[in-house]
């Protein structure tokens, strides 16, 4: 929900940039920091919102035609990839943000930090919902093949 506010907000501040640049020929410099900002978020978060719906990218076929047990074992495996590079994300992300705390956006003036929060915070998400999956699973209450 949070990644499709952002994404409309995205959307109106080009439109304003668009009306300043050609209606009021004055451009505004902000956007194209905001816009990147914006971005940042949008991606990262639909990135965790993917490992939370199993909607990320996969290719099934190898698994698909394992038997079940092995299918499952699979599963468990590629959830412990994510939570491994989930935890990298989030320890990397945390590190930049604690080191770019007092250097500015250029044309915001918002801390750098800003700019490496959608990592450690989509980093955290997709440590927390692959292990959810990967204990729904274990308690038998998670079919793979299926969206939550």
């Amino acid at each position: 929900m949070v990644a499709g506010v952002l994404l409309v907000l995205l959307i109106i501040t080009f439109g304003w940039l668009v009306f300043g640049r050609y209606v009021l020929n004055d451009t505004p410099t902000w956007v194209e920091q905001t816009a990147l900002l914006s971005v940042a978020y949008i991606t990262f978060l639909g990135a965790a919102a993917g490992v939370r719906h199993n909607s990320h990218l996969s290719i099934d076929l190898l698994r698909d035609n394992m038997p079940a047990p092995i299918k499952g074992l699979m599963h468990h495996l590629a959830d412990l990839f994510v939570v491994a590079f989930g935890g990298f994300m989030a320890w990397q992300g945390w590190q930049l943000m604690m080191t770019n705390l007092a250097r500015p956006i250029p044309m915001l003036g918002l801390s750098e930090s800003w700019r490496a929060a959608p990592l450690a915070i989509c980093g955290a998400l997709m440590v927390l919902f692959a292990v959810a999956n990967i204990v729904k699973r274990l308690g038998g209450r998670h079919n793979p093949t299926q969206e939550d």
